[in-house]
């Protein structure tokens, strides 16, 4: 049996439940170019690739210098790819309402069940969701076929990817039953004995006649217990009508949803008939908190006083392109919070929903964006050419969908919006859109990242206080200014630069929220500034592969509440590309922040004067150079870092953190030889789904297991039980598939990706020329 035929009996063998949610993700078929009736049910497409979806299909290249989609796409191909899913539908869904939820497909989409139009949609990154039921063949075989078009080129300042790459589903339900986003779960009062939750839901009628109903709210603490249970008042449910039923309820010695304790509840939602017998249910996660911005403090959570560390992140995922498993963003995550980073700005669009719900479980605060332009274009053929007839209604979705994450705490109607010169256009936008956000969500305040408002008058013209939240992308003092002119202005960092000038404003005034760093991680495209061969934009604390780099650690140094204690030489405040890591012969576009390679292994190894900076919170920095100690320093009160002139010889420089008398924290650099062998360490559990990656960071070495900062030796993987996912090094210039077993390391790094398949646990093995091999292997999850 193939596999089409092995899901469409399973998918025949489904019980009948009150509510079925099917992953549509598996036996896609798959092709590239405008065909020819595809939409059609009886189309020969056994000739098509099969694929699993999420799927990315640009992410494989090849890199273009004349590629439509110019440096802003990575140099990536672009264009039309078809989709089409072939499953027999259970008797049981007669009678039934079938949806199907595409949580994104890039772009300008179309989607047919059956040879029958359901419609389209410009957005590649909300969620689209078609009723199946009136064309859908229950018992008999049926064809879901996609049309995604990214052929219109430049269409984005970034990678947006190809194709249908988020995951899709198919919800039953029956006739009367949860409209689907109706359900809010708010907070009211809240003490330690006790919290008032109101959970409101929309009942929705697809049936001939009126139906007695009413609404059940369940709802669980963390650990899964009952804290509250509350029936609705009864309803009618009448055809073609939502009507709302909102439920009271009082949780007892409440757990708030915090950055150190994300304590997660449960609201389960049941619908009921007369008789009590169950006609639907959904379950919705949020968190007991309060969260405010107050103009002369700034941002307030669980009454606490804290500053938004935060940074901006694109939604690629380095060498998965826009299909991102779910491992590779909570890698990321983890890897930004422990420099210290407590917020995350989605830029400039709606991410995967499976993100925010992450963000959630780690305790991540989150300034939530749905729009990079509005009626002014930024490339020829963005989304400016439909904004107008769209944004209302992707503005009332996006909120819907992501009203009752407690991780979101700001709404941000837009990015550096070129509106703004034409304040009665704008200022007519920003009503209309902080309208629908206040209506959809009345809980949270709205922002949007101003651009040059001093050029565009935005502070006099009354631009600015239309928001909620001021907010504006860098020149930090014109901001904190705009405060000082209006003390009734709350004011937030939109985006920000990652100079210590940036930091002091934030760090020193009270009224200032947060800021939020441009950006977080390296990501592909917008390489336009840099021009071909760079595929990625460098400006990230972390490379694509998320390896820390110094100007991570000097950040870490300001923001993080564990000690920190790094060593960085200083190159020279104009990068000496010459001590630039090299890939395929062309030299690294200069990084942002600080001059400084971490290695104590200069190019020139003669004699001569070098500077060691140590980014460190510690009160005091003893550095000891090949055993000589060059005195303690303590900690500057600008923030700025330690530094010493060094003389160079071959050898160790070693950094010391001190709290009093008390060692917080060791750091060292050791002069490198010939490379010589790899260091293999395994991160994470690989496992057989979609979003089960597990991770393996490849280091070359010297004889005395030293890192050698500038190799670049040609890197062969094999996988054993398993199957390579993907492999990167996070070189800006490097135009390997990264799907290729083999891929030269970057300053003496890379990073393999693998799922596991088959029996036994998942082997990795890793060699190079002139280089001992090395192997890990991970445990099989159970």
């Amino acid at each position: 049996m193939t596999m089409t035929g092995i899901a469409a009996a399973l998918l025949a063998s489904t019980p009948a439940l009150a509510r079925e949610t099917v992953s549509f993700d598996a036996d896609w078929r798959f092709t590239r170019g405008d065909v020819a009736k595809a939409e059609t049910q009886g189309f020969a497409d056994t000739a098509w690739t099969p694929v699993n979806l999420p799927h990315d299909w640009a992410i494989a290249g090849p890199f273009d210098e004349h590629a439509r989609a110019t440096g802003s796409g990575a140099f990536l191909p672009t264009g039309v790819a078809w989709y089409r899913k072939h499953f027999t539908a259970p008797t049981s869904w007669a009678g039934k309402q079938v949806i199907v939820e595409f949580d994104g497909v890039t772009e300008r989409s179309g989607v047919w069940i059956n040879g029958h139009h359901l419609g389209h949609r410009p957005t590649g990154y909300l969620t689209l969701r078609y009723n199946l039921t009136p064309f859908l063949k229950a018992g008999g075989d049926n064809v879901i076929a996609v049309r995604a078009d990214t052929s219109s080129q430049p269409a984005s300042r970034w990678y947006a990817g190809s194709g249908i790459n988020r995951h899709v589903r198919v919800i039953v339900t029956d006739n009367v039953h949860i409209e689907r986003d109706s359900t809010t779960v708010r907070t009211g009062a809240i003490t330690a004995a006790a919290a008032q939750v109101t959970v409101t839901t929309g009942v929705h009628s697809k049936a001939a006649a009126a139906q007695a109903a009413k609404v059940e709210v369940t709802l669980l603490d963390p650990a899964g217990r009952v804290a509250a249970r509350q029936m609705s008042a009864p309803l009618d449910a009448l055809s073609e009508r939502q009507l709302p039923a909102t439920v009271p309820l009082s949780v007892l010695h409440p757990r708030r949803w915090d950055i150190g304790d994300p304590a997660l509840y449960t609201a389960r939602v049941r619908l009921l008939d007369a008789s009590g017998a169950e006609l639907d249910s959904e379950d919705v996660a949020f968190g007991i908190r309060e969260a405010k911005f107050v103009p002369a403090t700034g941002f307030w959570l669980n009454g606490r006083n804290i500053k938004l560390k935060g940074v901006a992140i694109h939604q690629d995922g380095g060498a998965f392109g826009n299909a991102v498993p779910l491992a590779f963003y909570e890698r990321r995550l983890r890897g930004l919070m422990a420099l210290g980073v407590n917020a995350i700005r989605t830029a400039h669009n709606p991410f995967p929903p499976e993100f925010l719900d992450l963000c959630d479980r780690l305790g991540l605060l989150v300034m939530d964006e749905p729009f990079d332009m509005w009626t002014v274009a930024k490339n020829p053929e963005d989304y400016h050419l439909f904004f107008t007839d769209w944004s209302t209604r992707d503005a009332t979705e996006f909120v819907r969908r992501d009203r009752n994450h407690p991780s979101v705490v700001i709404w941000s109607i837009g990015n550096e919006i070129h509106d703004t010169p034409y304040p009665l256009v704008a200022q007519d936008i920003i009503k209309r859109l902080t309208t629908i956000f206040h209506k959809e969500d009345p809980t949270r305040p709205v922002t949007m990242a101003l651009f040059r408002p001093n050029t565009t008058h935005d502070y006099e013209n009354g631009t600015a206080d239309l928001l909620d939240v001021v907010g504006q992308n860098y020149r930090e003092k014109e901001l904190a200014k705009a405060h000082a002119d209006k003390p009734t202005r709350a004011i937030i960092g939109t985006e920000n630069s990652k100079n210590r000038e940036s930091w002091l404003v934030l760090r020193d005034d009270p009224a200032y929220a947060g800021m939020f760093l441009w950006t977080g991680a390296d990501y592909l495209g917008e390489a336009d500034r840099i021009g071909w061969p760079a595929i990625s934009n460098p400006s990230g604390l972390v490379t694509r592969t998320d390896a820390v780099k110094p100007i991570g650690w000097e950040r870490a140094s300001w923001w993080s509440d564990k000690p920190v204690v790094k060593i960085a030489r200083r190159v020279t405040k104009v990068v000496d590309t010459s001590e630039l890591p090299t890939m395929v012969g062309v030299a690294m576009p200069q990084p942002k922040g600080p001059g400084v390679l971490a290695d104590w292994s200069p190019t020139n190894r003669a004699p001569h004067d070098e500077t060691v900076e140590v980014y460190s919170n510690a009160q005091e920095v003893e550095l000891i150079a090949n055993g000589r100690s060059l005195g303690r320093k303590a900690r500057n009160a600008d923030d700025s870092a330690r530094s010493w002139t060094v003389p160079f010889a071959p050898g160790t420089v070693r950094a010391i953190g001190y709290n009093g008398k008390r060692v917080v924290g060791r750091d060292r650099l050791v002069t490198a030889g010939a490379p010589a062998a790899l260091r293999l360490t395994p991160r994470g559990t690989p496992g057989g789904g979609f979003d089960d990656v597990g991770f393996v960071e490849v280091e070359v070495v010297d004889a005395k297991g030293n890192p050698v900062p500038d190799a670049a030796t040609a890197l062969t993987v094999t996988v054993e039980n398993g199957t390579l996912a993907a492999f990167d090094n996070g070189s800006v210039t490097d135009h390997t598939a990264f799907a290729s077993p083999t891929r030269h390391a970057e300053a003496g790094r890379a990073l393999v990706m693998v799922r596991a398949g088959g029996t036994g646990p998942v082997t990795v093995r890793v060699s190079g020329e002139q280089l001992r091999p090395a192997a890990v292997t991970f445990k099989r999850q159970r």
